[in-house]
């Protein structure tokens, strides 16, 4: 009997057609996260947002639903833990992102396909993102954000990415790597001034456990970039009924 006819939705969500591979890289990324809270345990809300957030997005690299589901409970806990951090600008961008995760949910339909752009579409785009960017970071400079050229691609850019994810277009990979990149920065030179006591602003928990998250999503995203290109996230990345 099909494994896919013989269980729910839910199960072939979680569980069906995942590569060896996959399945260990998802387990190490989400035991980096687990590691990082033993190692400074101020702050199991950032755990949480950690963990949901690697699965949010290895499940938006298969292509599946499921991972709106992920995507709220992620949403909601880094929105706490930005708004303690003063990163302004991933505060309001986590609020959109919980507003997108519905609107993500909806459109992603069971037969729905991957798309792509045309080369010069895709060029504009890319330039759009650019000047988005200097505008954010003039933006929450005038804020007093901490860090506005970092926090900026995390709250412009990664609108734009979002975007471009809940419609399927395979750019969105692209960009989620700048983001991911520049968080990585971002989250830890906030953990290097917590240490050397630079600033009393947030926990180094907290922003540990995002510093993993941000690089496990980059791994994550270089991959999804080749499974999305190559068609095997359409049709939820066969877990479809």
């Amino acid at each position: 009997m099909d494994v896919k006819k013989q269980h729910g939705w839910w199960f072939n969500q979680l569980f069906t057609n995942w590569k060896p591979f996959e399945v260990t890289y998802v387990t190490i990324l989400v035991l980096i996260q687990v590691g990082v809270y033993f190692l400074a345990p101020d702050s199991w809300i950032g755990m949480v947002s950690g963990v949901a957030g690697t699965l949010c997005l290895v499940y938006g690299m298969k292509g599946r639903k499921i991972s709106f589901v992920f995507g709220i409970v992620q949403c909601l806990a880094m929105t706490y833990v930005a708004w303690i951090s003063h990163a302004y600008g991933s505060f309001a961008m986590d609020i959109f992102y919980v507003i997108s995760q519905p609107i993500g949910w909806f459109m992603w339909g069971h037969d729905e396909a991957t798309h792509t752009f045309k080369t010069n579409t895709r060029r504009w785009l890319f330039v759009g993102a650019f000047v988005a960017w200097l505008i954010g970071w003039w933006v929450l400079s005038m804020l007093h954000g901490q860090l506005p050229y970092f926090d900026s691609i995390n709250f412009v850019v990664s609108i734009i990415a979002q975007v471009l994810y809940i419609c399927k277009y395979q750019e969105n990979w692209s960009l989620w790597i700048v983001v991911n990149s520049a968080n990585i920065l971002y989250w830890g030179i906030l953990s290097v001034q917590i240490m050397i006591g630079a600033t009393s602003i947030g926990t180094l928990g907290a922003n540990l456990s995002q510093v993993a998250l941000q690089a496990a999503l980059l791994f994550n995203s270089f991959y999804a970039t080749k499974v999305w290109a190559s068609g095997e996230a359409d049709n939820e990345g066969g877990a479809g009924k």
